[in-house]
């Protein structure tokens, strides 16, 4: 029996829910370990297509526990209007558990988001304004409330008071926005409490008795590396830490319990908001990239920017998550292209560097050293063999692997579940 972690290795989007939705039916549970509804995966299973922002891709197997971690924010309004839609679908969302310590989004978390990215102006950061971020904020600023608070109904009233003396300062006094009122978000989180009732207990308890018990379990991260708050292309990263450490804390796990760790990246690169991004394609192949690849936002519908595949990124994510193996998505879209390309270092100031730079004044600065290969004009989209790609795709694949010093565990050809080429078992 094995733990794994899935990390996105690139700016997020790289296709962890339907990697996450394949590997799970070797899984006992799937635990999603940080991020909020800011996160999406789109999962394409028998001609149906399935977002989720919060809920574990696992889901949709009825005989895998799922579970929302601590490290988990969570806005109550998305969390049920997600199982209301899977509930449409024939799915119950009986086999799924919350971390009681879990924090939660309230409104003037996402109030305090739509106002901070809009003052930012040129500065923006792409922020979706879910609340996510100030979510955040409040809990490391000790102000946060957790969904276990909600059991405890003057605990909650308390905390909530206090919570809205700050915000409604900001709210009014630097916003010019009108106070929030106590009464209506206590009636509608008192409300979401009963509900999460069923859902609620000590995942950690529950994760660390599964793993004693020799069983499969599945981190399952959002975002990816170059979003991480501290190892990202800061500012422009997320609030958490999507890296394979934060499924550690954001799940309650000794990190000697965790036996591998899988990085999910495209046969290309994308970004979705503001912020460098070294091997951006501007033109009509970017666009091409786009298209095919239908790389617009899960969650917000942004169209995704769009370039070639990052080897210095994925060095640098196979570094800082120290990953065991890599898998290959989206590898379908670049078919058609007469030459494909792999960037294999930068210049800096006219100095040739194979490492990622933190300096964000140096990153803007790199200008992408590329090797270039020759393309493939076949529909992949069948292929359930290495042996059935043509031989140039085998040909980019391996050069991926020789680049990354990784072993590739799958490679993807398509968003449905069977489009998947298994080519090593990760649990």
């Amino acid at each position: 029996m094995s733990t794994v972690v899935l990390v996105g290795a690139q700016w997020g989007d790289e296709g962890k829910g339907k990697v996450t939705d394949y590997l799970a039916q070797q899984a006992d549970l799937v635990v999603r370990y940080q991020g909020g509804n800011n996160a999406g995966h789109t999962i394409i299973v028998d001609q149906t297509t399935l977002q989720l922002h919060l809920i574990p891709s696992g889901i949709l197997y009825k005989d895998k526990l799922c579970v929302i971690g601590n490290g988990v924010v969570i806005d109550p309004e998305v969390f049920f209007e997600e199982l209301e839609n899977l509930n449409k679908m024939g799915i119950t969302g009986e086999n799924l558990r919350v971390s009681d310590i879990a924090h939660l989004i309230m409104p003037y978390h996402k109030l305090l988001d739509a106002f901070e990215e809009d003052k930012r102006g040129e500065m923006k950061l792409g922020t979706t304004k879910r609340g996510v971020g100030p979510a955040y904020v409040d809990k490391y600023a000790r102000r946060g409330i957790r969904i276990g608070d909600l059991f405890e109904p003057d605990l909650f009233r308390e905390k909530l008071r206090r919570a809205l003396e700050y915000h409604n300062f900001i709210l009014t006094g630097i916003y010019g926005a009108k106070p929030l009122k106590q009464s209506e978000i206590e009636d509608k989180y008192l409300a979401y409490g009963e509900r999460f009732k069923k859902y609620v207990q000590d995942t950690s308890l529950l994760i660390y008795e599964a793993v004693k018990s020799d069983k499969n379990v599945l981190f399952e991260g959002a975002q990816g590396t170059l979003l991480d708050i501290d190892h990202g292309t800061y500012p422009y990263v997320t609030c958490s830490q999507p890296v394979s450490g934060g499924a550690a804390t954001g799940a309650g796990i000794g990190p000697n319990y965790i036996d591998k760790i899988v990085g999910v990246a495209k046969a290309y690169t994308t970004r979705v908001g503001e912020g460098p991004f070294p091997t951006e394609l501007t033109d009509e192949i970017g666009d091409y990239i786009r298209e095919k690849g239908h790389e617009f936002g899960t969650t917000t519908g942004r169209p995704r920017r769009c370039g070639w595949l990052d080897g210095v990124v994925l060095k640098y994510a196979a570094r800082i998550n120290g990953l065991t193996s890599i898998a290959i998505t989206k590898l379908d879209v670049l078919s058609s292209l007469p030459v494909v390309k792999i960037c294999t270092g930068y210049k800096l100031d006219g100095k040739y560097i194979e490492n990622f730079p933190h300096n964000l004044g140096e990153l803007l600065r790199c200008e992408p050293v590329y090797e270039e290969l020759p393309g493939w004009e076949e529909d992949i989209g069948g292929a359930r063999k290495i042996e059935d790609l043509p031989p140039n795709a085998q040909r980019y694949v391996r050069r991926i692997q020789e680049i990354t010093g990784l072993k590739i565990s799958l490679i993807a050809v398509g968003p449905a579940r069977e489009q998947t080429i298994p080519l090593e078992d990760v649990f």
